[in-house]
């Protein structure tokens, strides 16, 4: 990795957690919500795939809803930041973060033996949207090295038997989206639209399968984060910019 790279520590509470965040690799609301939809369990095997700076898994080990997590990113600058929270903040035994692309992940990893896989994937098509020219943010951005048959192959071989896998989109792919996780054997169950205000339209869909389950579908309220106020706050936990967003 580039030594020169800059990052800075971001706060994830009021009680000294933290994570490393640089300029290719920072979070947004799209992965809070994410980590709040995926409803983890603390026996959960849970592996959060692109992981970035590890904002998901840090956010869930944060709140003791899970007791360990796993972490891959294609990226080197992603990796080494991960690491170094979780070094930083003496998480390594908790923390484990791959360096692969999700089409050749390690067999260290584990195949058919986790209950929970997690995605905030690239939202673009290689010929859609405007391409960033910065190389690593039109990867996290595009279907550049990782296309949404990827990221459900690699999910569908993570799991175990009745796992889930649970990710954020553009909803204006969800018909795309659900086809595929059925013909990956990824059975959509849960599904929850996020709007910034009710008479907008949804900005962001949130989707969950589960693995070599029966069709059924749930269809969960929509979240508006300016007018379900509560519930966003509860999302946000005391993470600083929670207490920003009115």
């Amino acid at each position: 990795m580039d030594q020169s790279v800059k990052f800075k520590k971001e706060p994830l509470d009021r009680k000294g957690a933290f994570l490393y965040v640089s300029k290719h690799h920072s979070f947004g609301t799209d992965a809070l919500l994410l980590a709040d939809f995926a409803n983890p369990k603390k026996k959960d095997s849970f592996i959060d795939l692109g992981t970035g700076c590890g904002i998901i898994p840090f956010v869930m080990l944060r709140d003791e809803k899970v007791q360990k997590a796993i972490g891959v990113d294609i990226s080197e600058e992603a990796v080494y930041l991960a690491n170094k929270t979780a070094e930083d903040r003496n998480l390594k035994d908790k923390f484990t973060v791959f360096n692969a692309d999700i089409k050749d992940l390690p067999k260290e990893i584990g195949f058919g033996c986790h209950s929970l896989v997690t995605c905030n994937p690239p939202y673009f098509t290689n010929g859609n949207g405007l391409k960033n020219p910065d190389s690593i943010e039109a990867t996290a951005r595009h279907e550049i090295d990782c296309t949404l048959d990827d990221v459900l192959s690699a999910a569908f071989r993570l799991l175990n038997t009745t796992g889930r896998f649970c990710m954020c989109h553009r909803p204006e792919r969800l018909t795309e989206i659900l086809k595929k996780m059925s013909e990956h054997k990824l059975e959509p169950k849960r599904i929850r639209f996020v709007c910034q205000r009710f008479e907008l339209k949804p900005f962001l869909v949130l989707v969950e399968g589960k693995k070599c389950s029966k069709s059924g579908i749930t269809v969960l309220p929509t979240l508006s984060l300016t007018e379900c106020e509560e519930e966003v706050r509860a999302i946000y936990g005391d993470y600083k910019e929670g207490y920003n967003l009115y």
